[in-house]
């Protein structure tokens, strides 16, 4: 996992998740902006720090939320 400190430098494409909710609870992912992994960030924070996941973490995550596993 790689951390990018400030987001809002990266030139990337970002889009907030169609799972976000109107609690204001979001965050942006930023697809193909990096080959084989996606960069995550809190979308209230968008010069705050992203979280760069490789695919297979990032299916991993996924399909622990989908299970409930993780809140």
């Amino acid at each position: 996992m790689t951390i990018i400190p400030d987001s809002s430098s990266a030139d990337f494409a970002w889009m907030k998740s169609s799972y976000s909710g109107g609690n204001g609870d979001c965050i942006e992912v930023a697809r193909g902006a990096i080959p084989a992994a996606l960069p995550v960030r809190d979308s209230k924070r968008p010069a705050g720090p992203a979280v760069v996941f490789g695919d297979t973490a990032w299916g991993g995550f996924v399909d622990a939320v989908k299970r409930g596993a993780v809140a």
